[in-house]
This record gives C-alpha cells, structure tokens and sequence, in this order.
C-alpha cells in the first residue's frame, strides 16, 4: 500500500470510526500532503524509510519556505498521529518523529477586559427587542463563558434557569454542565418572555427561527462595543477569554476553571495564571516602595 493510500485509509477511519469533524480531517490531510509531497520529491515511496535526520530536514524545508512555528509544531503533531496509528498496526515498526522538535512557539497571551469594561459591555445590549436578545447573549458569554459554537447551539431545553445552570455540548461532543449567573438567568428570562420558549427551538435565533449564525453574533459585538467605545476589537473569544482570567483571580482554583471552560488539557487553561500574574505585576510596579523607587532610577 503507498503512503497516500494509507493516508486516505487513517483519514477515512477518523472520519468514520472516531466520528472525527470534516474540519479536523481536512486539517490532518492539508499537513499530512505537504509530508506525501516532500517525500515525493526525496524519492521516498514509504513511510518506513523516514527517520528522525529526514523528518528533521522536512521540518527544516517547510521552515525555509515561510511556514510558522506554531503551524510547524501543528505539522509534526499531524504526522506523529498518522505514525502511531501506522505503528499500531504494524505498518511501521519506529516512530521518525519522536525526539524530533519544531522551533520554540512564543504564545501570545489573550488580551482580557476588567471588570468595569466587561460590566459596561454587557449591561448596554441595545434597545427593543433586538436589544434583549443581545443583551442575554453577552450576559451568557461572560457568565459562563461559552465558546461561539456553544452558544449558537443551544436550546431551551438545555437551561435550567431555576437551578441557574447550562448542559452545553463542547468540542469533542463532550458535554459540561456550567453555572449561569444571577444576571445571566434574569436576561435569558427577558428573553424567553419576549421570544417564547419552546424546549426543542433555539436559544437565539436568526432569521426564520433558524439559530443565530455565528457570522452575526460577531457582527453584533463588533457593533456594540464601537456604540460603548470601545477602542480594542471586541469578539466572543474576548468574553470568553475575560471569564477565564476573572474566575481564576478571584477563586484561584485552576481545576474548577478547566472545568468550566471544558479545556482537555489543563495547559491549556494554565495561560490563564500568566495573564493574573501580569495583573498581579502591575499592582507591584504601581505600589510597591521599592519598584516605584527602581522604576525612577
């Protein structure tokens, strides 16, 4: 079997077997053909004959020819998972990639509003009935802070606003269980009181009842923060972002934040604990004898 035929071969079993997204296969198959071609041009017609030297010089080439590092790391991340599955079942007998590292990421930390930014973009959702339905969604995002694709999706049926919680299906089809706040709950009733609700019909609708599109939940924040003034781009990820570094201020507890943002990985919420400690920095810096007397210096 050639390469890309054991390719198409993975990528269809993610596809059915582990119900993987179109997304996520389109993405394997984008990384994994830049290898295939690379290959080609070495005059390599199986996997079995990399080794770390060539996936080295493959990593290199893709490099020299403007590819991130973020992408490169992604890349590798890409063909280690194709390998091990090929290792699995026997079609290769050592992993090429392992040991080998793409270059250093320097991650850019998420920019966050503060508590008064965030009150006043959430308490200003417009007017009519408009308004209140912008005015639940943002209440939402920064109560629970939900990822777009997981506010779009909801349901009715997914809140219970008695007990002030939501059931939302996350990445994966893994599905959380997250507090709604008291200012939450109070828009989201507005809403059903002005919109009705019906268990099985969208939390927030588009045109025709459909779900609101994505598309223009961004466009309404977009619109919202430039009425407050708002002089830095205000996008859902941004609430999302500001729920996550003012839960872990004020509580502390990594785990619980992990939890409710549904994060995998721990690491991934940990960038968190830098953006409190630049907070934390910056009260140093303004109040601390000592760094006032340095910063004068």
């Amino acid at each position: 079997m050639s390469p890309r035929d054991q390719l198409d071969a993975w990528l269809g079993r993610l596809a059915g077997e582990r119900q993987a997204s179109a997304h996520t296969v389109a993405g394997y198959r984008r990384d994994l053909e830049k290898l295939l071609r690379w290959m080609e041009a070495q005059g390599l017609d199986r996997f079995e004959a990399l080794d770390a030297n060539r996936m080295r010089a493959f990593v290199a080439a893709e490099h020299r020819a403007g590819l991130a590092p973020k992408s490169l790391q992604r890349l590798l991340s890409s063909c280690r998972s194709l390998f091990r599955q090929l290792r699995r079942e026997g079609l290769m007998a050592h992993d090429p990639a392992a040991g080998v590292r793409g270059p250093k990421v320097h991650r850019k930390l998420p920019q966050v509003l503060d508590v008064d930014e965030a009150a006043a973009l959430v308490e200003h959702g417009g007017d009519g009935a408009l308004g209140v339905r912008d005015r639940a969604m943002l209440e939402l995002f920064y109560s629970s802070g939900l990822r777009l694709s997981e506010l779009v999706g909801l349901r009715w049926i997914d809140l219970n606003l008695d007990e002030g919680e939501v059931r939302v299906l996350g990445k994966g089809g893994k599905t959380r269980i997250v507090p709604v706040g008291r200012h939450a709950v109070d828009a989201l009733r507005a809403l059903g009181v002005a919109e009705g609700r019906e268990a099985g019909s969208p939390v927030f609708r588009g045109r025709g009842g459909a779900p609101i599109s994505p598309r223009t939940v961004q466009a309404r924040m977009k619109t919202l923060a430039l009425r407050q003034g708002f002089a830095r781009h205000v996008h859902p990820h941004l609430l999302r972002h500001t729920f996550a570094s003012h839960m872990l201020e004020s509580s502390g507890d990594l785990r619980a934040v992990q939890e409710l943002l549904g994060h995998a990985d721990i690491a991934t919420t940990q960038i968190y604990t830098h953006l409190d400690f630049q907070h934390l920095a910056k009260v140093y810096d303004a109040a601390h004898p000592r760094a006032r007397r340095k910063s004068r210096d």
